[in-house]
C-alpha cells in the first residue's frame, strides 16, 4: 500500500530559516582562491559599425588582468547556440556571438569584456576602453522596421521579419457576414523587463590540468546550459559542471542565451582564474519582453455568443538573440481564445527585429498577452450588444462537460469548471452590490470601474527541436541509515518547489521530511533534465519523483514484509518513519531497519529485487501533441491552469491616477500539493500583472538608449501600492497528470493585467473614454478622458 499523506499539507520551506536569515548562499555569494571580476563595456549606439577599439588606457589600470574584444574573441568560442532558433520553424538566423564584431545592433551590446582584480577596477578599466563608432541607420520600432526602404539589422535577411507563422481554424470571413456584428480594433502592450529580485551573476572556473569548467551562476536550465557552454568553447559536455546555487527569481530571464554566459567562461580559460561577473540593476533592465501590437476583428450575435476572432500580432522583438524570448510571440498566437468556445480563430503573428536590446523570457511567456486580448473583446462585445460583460462570459466559456476540449488554436484543454469558478468570485467580490454601489458613486461624481476576467494559463511546455523539454528525470535512494535522498532535473526559482517534491516523496515512503534531501541544479549530480521553466516543475518533477519513490517503496516493502513474515509488499503500509503491517499495526520496523537490512541482507532479504535501493524515472505527461492533427496544428503544453479575477479600481479624473481599491481571484491548478506555495506563486504573479496594467515600461531616448534603467523610473508596484488580494481555490484535476497537478507558476498575471486594465476603461465609458494601450499610466488615462472631452464639445 501507498500513501500520500503530506498532500495538501502546508510544510514550511525546507532551509526557509536559512533564507529567512540571509545565510542561505546565493550566487554573488560564492568565492574562489584568486577570484578576478569581469566588466562589459557596452555600445553607446544603437546602430553602429565599430571603427576602432582603443584598449592602452585600460590596460595601464591598476588591477587590470585582461582584456577581450569581439575580433579576439572569434578565435577562442564558436557562435552562442540558439535557445530556440527561428529558423527551425521556418524563421531567419542570426549568427550571436558573446561580444560584437565589426557592428552594434543596439545600445547596451556587449563589445569588450575586462578583467580585473577587484569588480572596481574592472568597471573602472571598461569606462576606460574608447570605442570609435560610425553611425548607421537605426530603426527603433517595429513599423519602421517593416517599411520597404527600411535599414536591414543583418546582412543576408531580406527584411527585418524574424519568422512569422499563423494558427487557424475556420473561415472567419464567412464567421463575419453571418454574425450580426463584428468590430475592430487595436491593442498595444508595452516594453517590459523581468526584473528578478537577483540580477544575473557567473562565476566560471577552468582546470587547466583537468581541463575541465566549472560554471556557477544564475540559470534557470543547468543541463542544456552546460550545452551551451560546451558547444561554444568546443568541450564535450562531460568537460563542463554546471551548478545553479538557488536562485532569488528568475521570471524566465534566467534561461539560457546571455553573452555574458559564455565571457565568464573564454576570460577565466584566458587566465588562469576563476572569473565572476555579477550584472547591474541598470543591465538587468536592458532584457526586454512582450512589446506588441494586435490588430483583432471580432464577430459575434446579438446574444453574446462570439463566432470568430481575427488577430494579426506583431511582435517587436529587439534585435536577435540566443534566448528564446521570440517564442512569447508564437505561445501568444496558439493561447488566444483562453477557455472560450470560439469555434473559428485565426492568428498570424510576426516577429520583428529592430535596433533595441532583444527580449529575453519573461513571466507569462505571451499567454498573458493572449488574455489580455481575449478579455478586451469580451468587453467590447458586452458593450456593443448591451449585456453585463459576465454574462458574455457564461455564455462563451467552455462549459465543464466539455472537457478536453481542442480549441480552435489546437491546444488540448484538460479540465475545468470555468463557470463554477466564475460565480465563486462573483460571490467573493459580491458582484450585484458591487454593481449598484458602483452606480450611486457615478451619480456622485467618481469615477469607478469593475473588472472581470477568466485567465487560461497553458503550463509545462514542450517545443518540438529545442532543449525545452515536457518531461523529467528523478533518483530517490535510501541510505543504510534511512535517510533519504533526491535528485532531480527540475531546479527551482526560488518558489519552493524543492519542498513540494520532498512532501511527494516522504508521503509515499513513510519518512519524516527531516530524513529527506532534495539535491538540485548540479549537472554531475542529477540525471539530465530541462530546469524550471513554463511551471513544470511539479508537473514532471513531482511525477517523475513519485514513480522513483513508488519503484524504491515497493522494494523496501518487499524487504519489510519478509522481515515482518508478511504474504508480499501489499501487506505492509509505510507511515510515521515504519514499515506497518496492513493487517495487524502493532507489528511494525522502523524504515531506517529495514533500509539497513536490504543493504546488508540483499542475498536474504531481496532475493527476486533490483537490491540496489534507489529508482531513477521519468515522467512524460501525456496531454503534450507534437504530430499534428488535420488542421497542422500541436499543443506543446501539459496542463490549463485558469483563474478568474475580479478587480475594482477608482480614477482621478482630475490626475488621470488609478487606485486599485479591490482585487479578488478565484485559481485552479488542479491538485494543489502545497497551499503555502502555490498561494505565494499567485499573490506575486498578480502583483506582476498589477505592475503591467498601471506602471512599469521600458522606455527609450530618440536614439534608442534607455532610459528607465532603475527603479526609479521602471516603476515596479510598491507594497502602499497594492490592496490586500483576496484568494480562493478550486481544483478539477488533470485527467492527464500524476495526481491531477497543474502548473502554477504563472497564473494570476495576466488575469490581473486584463481585470484592471478592464477596470479602467469601464470606469471611463461613462465619459466616452477608453484607452487600448498598457501601461494606463496617469498621462494615458488623462489623454483618454481630455480626447473625450473634446469629441464631445465639438
Amino acid at each position: 500500500m501507498v500513501s500520500d499523506g503530506l498532500l495538501g499539507a502546508a510544510v514550511r520551506k525546507q532551509n526557509g530559516d536559512r533564507f529567512l536569515t540571509g545565510r542561505i548562499e546565493y550566487t554573488g555569494d560564492l568565492r574562489m582562491a584568486g577570484m578576478a571580476h569581469m566588466a562589459v563595456v557596452r555600445s553607446t549606439h544603437a546602430h553602429a559599425r565599430i571603427v576602432a577599439i582603443d584598449t592602452e588606457r585600460a590596460r595601464a589600470l591598476p588591477g587590470v588582468i585582461a582584456l577581450l574584444t569581439g575580433e579576439e574573441a572569434l578565435g577562442l568560442a564558436e557562435p552562442i547556440p540558439h535557445n530556440l532558433d527561428p529558423a527551425g520553424l521556418g524563421g531567419q538566423h542570426a549568427e550571436i556571438r558573446c561580444l560584437a564584431v565589426d557592428r552594434v545592433v543596439y545600445a547596451g551590446e556587449p563589445v569588450a569584456a575586462v578583467v580585473a582584480e577587484t569588480a572596481g577596477e574592472a568597471l573602472a578599466a571598461a569606462r576606460a576602453v574608447t570605442v570609435a563608432y560610425e553611425p548607421l541607420p537605426a530603426v527603433l520600432n517595429a513599423q519602421d522596421a517593416l517599411a520597404p526602404d527600411a535599414a536591414l539589422l543583418y546582412p543576408g535577411w531580406a527584411t527585418n521579419e524574424m519568422i512569422a507563422g499563423e494558427t487557424a481554424d475556420g473561415d472567419f470571413e464567412q464567421a463575419a457576414l453571418d454574425a450580426d456584428h463584428v468590430i475592430d480594433g487595436e491593442l498595444r502592450i508595452q516594453r517590459t523587463s523581468a526584473a528578478p529580485m537577483e540580477p544575473r551573476t557567473y562565476l566560471a572556473a577552468w582546470d587547466e590540468r583537468a581541463q575541465r569548467l566549472s560554471w556557477f551562476g544564475t540559470t534557470q536550465n543547468p543541463h542544456p546550459m552546460r550545452w551551451v557552454l560546451a558547444v561554444a568553447l568546443r568541450l564535450s559536455e562531460s568537460q563542463v559542471h554546471v551548478v545553479a546555487p538557488p536562485l532569488g527569481g528568475a521570471f524566465g530571464l534566467k534561461m539560457h542565451g546571455h553573452p555574458e554566459e559564455l565571457l565568464v567562461a573564454i576570460l577565466s580559460r584566458m587566465t588562469g582564474r576563476p572569473v565572476r561577473w555579477a550584472e547591474s540593476r541598470a543591465e538587468c533592465l536592458l532584457a526586454a519582453g512582450r512589446e506588441q501590437r494586435h490588430r483583432y476583428r471580432a464577430a459575434f450575435d446579438a446574444d453574446g455568443r462570439i463566432r470568430g476572432i481575427e488577430d494579426e500580432l506583431v511582435a517587436d522583438h529587439g534585435a536577435a538573440a540566443a534566448g528564446p524570448g521570440w517564442g512569447m510571440a508564437f505561445v501568444a498566437s496558439l493561447a488566444v481564445g483562453t477557455g472560450y468556445d470560439v469555434q473559428c480563430c485565426r492568428v498570424t503573428y510576426r516577429v520583428v527585429v529592430t535596433n533595441r536590446a532583444p527580449w529575453s523570457g519573461v513571466r507569462g511567456f505571451g499567454k498573458e498577452s493572449a488574455n489580455l486580448l481575449m478579455e478586451t473583446i469580451v468587453e467590447r462585445v458586452a458593450e456593443t450588444t448591451g449585456l453585463d460583460p459576465v454574462e458574455v462570459r457564461r455564455r462563451n466559456l467552455v462549459t465543464a462537460d466539455r472537457f478536453p476540449y481542442r480549441t480552435a488554436t489546437g491546444l488540448d484543454l484538460d479540465s475545468g469548471d470555468y463557470h463554477s469558478l466564475l460565480d465563486k468570485v462573483l460571490s467573493k467580490v459580491g458582484y450585484t452590490d458591487a454593481r449598484e454601489r458602483q452606480a450611486v458613486q457615478r451619480a456622485a461624481g467618481r469615477h469607478v470601474g469593475i473588472g472581470i476576467a477568466f485567465e487560461l494559463t497553458p503550463e509545462g511546455a514542450d517545443i518540438p527541436g529545442a532543449l525545452v523539454g515536457g518531461y523529467d528525470t528523478t533518483t530517490v535512494k535510501i541510505a543504510p541509515t534511512g535517510h533519504v535522498t533526491v535528485l532531480t532535473g527540475v531546479t527551482s526559482p526560488g518558489n519552493g518547489n524543492e519542498t513540494a517534491i520532498a512532501q511527494l516523496v516522504a508521503g509515499r515512503l513513510g519518512v519524516p521530511l527531516e530524513l529527506l534531501d532534495v539535491v538540485q541544479g548540479d549537472s554531475s549530480l542529477c540525471p539530465y533534465g530541462y530546469g524550471n521553466l513554463s511551471s513544470r516543475s511539479m508537473i514532471t518533477g513531482g511525477g517523475s519523483a513519485l514513480l522513483a519513490a513508488d519503484e524504491l517503496g515497493q522494494k523496501l516493502r518487499t524487504v519489510a514484509a519478509r522481515m515482518l513474515e508478511a504474504t508480499g509488499p501489499d501487506a505492509v503500509v509505510l507511515r510515521d518513519g515504519f514499515a506497518i503491517l496492513v493487517a495487524d499495526e502493532g507489528h511494525a520496523i522502523p524504515i531506517g531497519a529495514v533500509a539497513h537490512a536490504a543493504h546488508t541482507l540483499a542475498f536474504i532479504l531481496a532475493l527476486g529485487i533490483d537490491p540496489a535501493m534507489e529508482a531513477t524515472c521519468t515522467y512524460r505527461p501525456p496531454n503534450i501533441r507534437h504530430l499534428p492533427d488535420e488542421h497542422g496544428r500541436i499543443s506543446p503544453f501539459a496542463s490549463f491552469s485558469n483563474a478568474v479575477h475580479a478587480a475594482i479600481v477608482e480614477v482621478d479624473p482630475e490626475t488621470g491616477v488609478t487606485v486599485l481599491r479591490r482585487h479578488v481571484v478565484g485559481h485552479d491548478c488542479g491538485t494543489v500539493v502545497n497551499p503555502a506555495f502555490v498561494d505565494g506563486q499567485v499573490y506575486g504573479s498578480v502583483c506582476a500583472g498589477i505592475g503591467l496594467a498601471l506602471t512599469e515600461e521600458l522606455l527609450h531616448d530618440a536614439d534608442g538608449v534607455l532610459r528607465t534603467d532603475g527603479f526609479k523610473s521602471y516603476l515596479l508596484p510598491r507594497a502602499t501600492d497594492l490592496p490586500q488580494i483576496e484568494l480562493l481555490h478550486q481544483c478539477t484535476p488533470s485527467p492527464f497528470t500524476a495526481l491531477g497537478m497543474k502548473g502554477a507558476g504563472e497564473s494570476g498575471l495576466g488575469g490581473a493585467q486584463a481585470a484592471i486594465f478592464n477596470a479602467i476603461n469601464d470606469a471611463l465609458r461613462h465619459r466616452g473614454a477608453r484607452i487600448d494601450a498598457l501601461p494606463a499610466s496617469p498621462a494615458r488615462v488623462f489623454a483618454a478622458l481630455a480626447q473625450a472631452d473634446q469629441a464631445v464639445a465639438a
